[in-house]
């Protein structure tokens, strides 16, 4: 076959492949391209830099890339910043898909209980300290060691002591005088004057640590010694002794320490705007060991702990079977009645340490980002305090992940905190923060616009604005 032959054979058949590509391209993609032709472009933007956007097709000024069409039903956008500043726009799939939870906050009172972790502590007024009556030696020592208990007059130690000498041969020259008076003789001077003599060497005896039952026995034998007993003042539990056989001993020496634990405290720990909400006066109740004890919030208010930066609340209850010892952890349980306030799950609070952010549900799958104030938290709920009001709609679950879709889309300027962060404007004169869009008045200075809550404000600011404008602390409400 001639040459030209196979070249004219050759240019028909790449004719008729390509005549035959192009008409099942355009049958094959006919309904893809009519359902892209249906869809909704919301806008035109740069893959490269999200943040510039075009109402028409064309090319990036700034790379040159073509750019790409933004459609309605693409599941996540920025949300027009003609409609809610800084908001992301999250379409229903990929609202389920993500787990997306919303509600409505509601401002309502309730009723909550708490459940603590308590310290047995020993009641202070039933605290009896024996100390040394003066420069001595330990003789003797009972086997009652910390722990046991005792009764009253037991007998824990024995020690001499040089000091009980005077004062004890007093009281016995007393009880000699009374017994040397006649039994017929009637002076009542004389008698008085006697008695007074024996108590003040009681007196006096006491004073050093002697106890009554040694004094007693001093009577009835009429027998000074050198020796002083030391004897459980009250019955109680042995919290501490400090001495042992041959110790010297002085005046400032803690012997022992005892303590009735018939009556003990239990101290729990809260933080602060928790404790302001405790009922003082309210009953409780203590669980230990399968013990559930009635027990009752003291009226005295709670204490600051700067170690632990709690403040401790105290409980009172008796100890029936001496159940509680001290230092003991126990269980807490009693109800606090929340006055009526605006409460979400704190699952909803985005907290970055230096604002806390929610997202506010704007209807049509947008979500808004802003500033709120917290108040106090029990279990799961945290008070809002400023930032929402009864009847919006937040997201109650799933705030993290919108916070992750809206800086994955926001590129431009991380929009979403920042607009969270600058929503509320501060009155320079009295430093209150509020929504600008609430403001009463405003003024115009050295280029900047500033908001005032009120007109006396803004006549305070006009009369100085220089000194005005200096920043003030934050007052908020």
């Amino acid at each position: 076959m001639n040459n030209p032959y196979k070249f004219a054979l050759v240019g028909a058949a790449v004719l008729a492949a390509f005549c035959g590509g192009f008409w099942y391209r355009g049958h094959a993609s006919g309904p893809s391209g009519a359902l892209a032709a249906s869809r909704k472009i919301l806008y035109w933007h740069d893959p490269m830099h999200p943040a510039y956007r075009s109402g028409k097709p064309g090319i990036a000024p700034d790379c040159g890339m073509r750019l790409e069409p933004v459609y309605a039903d693409s599941g996540t956008e920025m949300a027009s910043a003609t409609e809610f500043p800084g908001a992301v726009a999250i379409g229903a799939e990929r609202q389920q898909a993500m787990g997306i939870r919303v509600g409505e906050v509601e401002r309502r009172s309730s009723t909550r209980p708490i459940h603590l972790l308590g310290r047995v502590v020993v009641d202070e007024a039933q605290i009896c300290r024996i100390f040394g009556a003066g420069e001595g030696w330990v003789r003797e020592i009972s086997p009652y060691a910390p722990g046991s208990v005792v009764k009253k007059d037991d007998l824990l130690a024995v020690y001499f002591i040089r000091e009980i000498q005077t004062p004890l041969n007093a009281y016995l020259y007393a009880l000699s005088t009374r017994d040397r008076r006649p039994s017929g003789e009637v002076n009542a001077d004389q008698n008085q004057l006697t008695e007074n003599q024996i108590r003040t060497a009681e007196d006096g005896l006491i004073n050093l640590g002697m106890s009554q039952a040694q004094i007693r026995e001093v009577a009835r034998t009429r027998t000074a010694t050198t020796l002083m007993q030391v004897r459980a003042p009250e019955a109680g539990v042995i919290l501490a002794r400090n001495i042992s056989r041959g110790l010297r001993i002085d005046r400032s020496l803690e012997l022992y320490r005892i303590a009735d634990i018939g009556h003990v405290w239990v101290l729990a720990d809260l933080h602060g705007a928790e404790a302001n909400l405790v009922p003082l006066g309210a009953a409780a109740r203590v669980r230990v060991e399968g013990h559930v004890l009635p027990a009752r919030i003291s009226t005295s208010l709670p204490l600051f702990d700067a170690a632990t930066r709690t403040m401790k609340v105290r409980l009172e209850l008796d100890n029936p079977g001496l159940v509680l010892r001290p230092d003991m952890f126990v269980d807490v349980d009693f109800s606090v009645n929340l006055p009526k306030a605006v409460t979400i799950p704190d699952d909803a609070v985005l907290d970055s340490g230096l604002t806390k952010i929610v997202f506010v549900d704007r209807g049509n799958g947008h979500f808004e980002p802003r500033a709120v104030e917290t108040g106090w938290r029990f279990d799961d709920r945290v008070e809002i305090v400023r930032g929402l009001e009864a009847g919006e709609r937040v997201v109650l679950s799933g705030a993290f992940l919108i916070d992750s879709e809206s800086r994955m889309h926001a590129a431009p300027a991380q929009p979403l905190m920042k607009a969270a962060m600058n929503a509320a404007v501060q009155d320079p004169v009295c430093g209150m923060e509020f929504d600008p869009a609430k403001a009463a008045e405003r003024s115009e200075y050295n280029g900047k616009t500033y908001y005032f809550c009120s007109k006396r404000c803004k006549d305070t600011f006009d009369k100085d604005p220089k000194k005005s404008a200096e920043p003030k602390q934050t007052a908020r409400l």
